[in-house]
């Protein structure tokens, strides 16, 4: 269930364009690679991608739905509904008929029972696509926190949508252009939530539908967090937010796949591995778990303020203390490298970033679970946003910079135009601004924000981080995490992203947050019981970075090969000045953020040759 996309045109036979469809359905067979299936009528042509985490006879999709000969109606989605089988019951009671017992016909019958409201009722992450062949009306839903991702690109007399950039690329009437704001959303990370690097393509919103038909496009948003007075005391809020979290874990756990856990050693992932060991043991099951390493990482490792510790350790710690079914996956240089992987990341995630050999690193990651023949992976991801994790968020000045924390960071700390800007050239920067560009999509943000009436200023403020987290931070984060993984063919979940968890959170006090007097109090109290005691003390540490000099003369020596690339389609956009100096520089790349500033634009490079992108400028 991992793939779709489609194209409605309310002026011309699509019923000759199945080829078109077909060829915007396999550029996402990786996603998908238990099956494919294509759905065409005269106005509409449906694809999907199958990832099959459940034993079905059928799961084929698109699903329709039929009466009196005549189709009436026919879904496909992406992800997974957690409580199909709870809404399957109650549209029987009401009448309705199932033919198989997948997810997606419920999703159908869903619509045809209570139209667009019918999203209100679905739980889980997913990406939904209904045609209404009575009012030939389509209908797009994207679930409430965007783990999975839905891309829409209108045309004069219809749509095309997909579950990934790519598939939209494949169709004949989008040209893979790229404008001033499609390079400033890369260079300044700011995870616009409607916003696409491409030019003329949308992304749908988490927690919005839309529905085209023959008038235009109606967007509307179905839910979204909103402000509530906390009332519970100290200890029923650490229990509410434990039972939550467990309850969120159980659900998660609803597949006939395999299930593993990715495991730093943080709190975060050692949390949902604790609670997913507790639930899976009931029925005599193991956790899988996963930690990724890189070779002489020890031996390597220099701590900082952001990265005091490694992980292995404290990984190692929570495998012992729960006795869980686990897999080391040890990288090296030459593996974060490699220009397969590297092209391999890049075509996941379809733009560029500044990541480098965290995305790659993600990615190697998820093959070796794939390997595993795990299908399902729990991660951590969102608690950091939910329970003010990250460090920017407690640092009085970069939290306080009216802009993304994120952005603030680099700042203050690399004197940066921009995470992984610092090669451009300076006409290139003058004219998008990337900085100006954060701070006010940073204010466009900020001004949803719910609030209650009468709040301090500081409790406004740390609901605004929240709120900038959980929509433009996550926005990028959960692509990051969820396109890696189903680039090899897994689903992945993420507990932390239940719509009542979070709703929960966004509402708790600032000095509740920090009773302790650490990051992440209440998260600590709620999971230190399935926990051993050096996770519980360990501070928080981000997604690990390769520290190997190898990996570093590799990146010196494809950005030397870049400079001598006449026709490097980069080239124009760099300050070759600049890039000379910090690759004679012996100490040019000793920084994580210094490395950025070289991934980029080798990353940028690769994407314009490959994908064909136009600038427009």
């Amino acid at each position: 269930m991992s793939g779709i996309t489609g194209w409605v045109d309310f002026a011309r036979d699509l019923t000759r364009e199945r080829s078109t469809i077909l060829a915007m359905t396999s550029t996402m067979a990786l996603r998908g690679p238990d099956g494919e299936g294509v759905w065409v009528a005269p106005r509409v042509g449906l694809g999907h991608r199958r990832l099959a985490v459940f034993d079905l006879e059928d799961g084929r999709q698109p699903v329709a739905v039929e009466h009196d000969g005549r189709t009436i109606a026919v879904a496909a989605h992406s992800g997974s509904i957690l409580n199909h089988e709870e809404l399957r019951a109650e549209l029987s009671s009401r009448g309705h008929r199932f033919r198989a017992g997948g997810d997606t016909e419920t999703l159908l019958h869903a619509f045809l029972e209570w139209g667009p409201a019918a999203a209100e009722r679905l739980e889980g992450t997913f990406a939904g696509v209904v045609w209404d062949a009575r009012s030939e009306e389509l209908f797009l839903v994207r679930d409430r926190l965007g783990v999975e991702p839905l891309f829409y690109y209108p045309t004069a007399t219809g749509v095309v949508f997909g579950s990934e950039a790519k598939a939209i690329l494949a169709h004949p009437l989008v040209e893979p252009e790229v404008d001033a704001d499609g390079l400033r959303e890369i260079f300044t990370y700011s995870g616009t939530p409607h916003v696409s690097p491409f030019r003329g393509m949308h992304r749908l919103r988490a927690g919005h539908h839309l529905v085209v038909r023959r008038g235009g496009i109606t967007k509307t948003q179905w839910w979204e967090v909103s402000a509530a007075e906390h009332t519970d005391g100290l200890d029923v809020t650490v229990d509410t937010i434990r039972g939550l979290l467990e309850e969120s874990i159980t659900r998660n756990l609803r597949t006939e796949a395999p299930v593993g856990s990715l495991l730093s050693g943080g709190l975060d992932s050692s949390g949902v591995v604790g609670l997913a060991d507790a639930e899976l043991r009931k029925s005599g099951k193991r956790i899988r778990t996963f930690t990724v390493d890189f070779a002489q990482h020890a031996e390597n490792f220099q701590a900082t303020d952001t990265r005091q510790s490694p992980d292995a350790p404290y990984a190692a710690d929570v495998v012992r203390h729960l006795g869980t079914d686990h897999t080391d996956v040890v990288l090296d240089p030459s593996e974060l490298s490699d220009a397969v992987a590297r092209w391999s990341v890049l075509r996941a995630k379809d733009y560029p970033t500044p990541l480098g050999d965290m995305n790659t690193s993600l990615y190697l990651l998820a093959q070796a679970v794939a390997q595993r023949e795990t299908k399902v992976v729990l991660t951590g991801e969102a608690a950091d946003s939910l329970f003010h994790g990250v460090a920017w968020n407690r640092d009085p000045v970069e939290s306080t910079m009216d802009t993304f924390p994120w952005v603030a960071r680099g700042v203050v700390r690399d004197d940066a135009a921009g995470l992984g800007c610092g090669l451009f050239g300076d006409s290139l920067l003058k004219d998008l601004a990337p900085l100006e560009y954060a701070a006010q999509r940073y204010r466009e943000s900020v001004s949803e924000a719910p609030h209650l009436p009468g709040m301090s200023d500081q409790e406004k403020h740390m609901r605004e981080l929240c709120w900038v987290h959980l929509t433009n931070f996550m926005e990028n984060q959960n692509g990051h995490t969820e396109r890696l993984f189903k680039a090899v063919g897994l689903e992945v979940r993420m507990p932390y992203c239940d719509h009542r968890l979070v709703q929960y959170a966004y509402n708790l006090p600032w000095d509740m947050q920090n009773f302790d007097g650490r990051e992440k109090s209440l998260l600590r109290a709620a999971v230190r019981h399935v926990l051993p005691q050096s996770v519980i003390d360990r501070r928080k540490t981000p997604y690990p970075v390769t520290l190997d000099p190898g990996y570093e003369k590799a990146l010196r020596t494809e950005m030397r090969a870049l400079l001598a690339d006449t026709d490097a389609p980069v080239q124009p956009l760099l300050d070759r000045a600049a890039v000379q100096a910090t690759l004679d520089d012996p100490d040019g790349l000793s920084r994580w953020a210094k490395r950025a500033n070289v991934e980029l634009p080798i990353q940028l490079n690769t994407w314009l040759r490959k994908y064909g992108i136009r600038l427009v400028l």
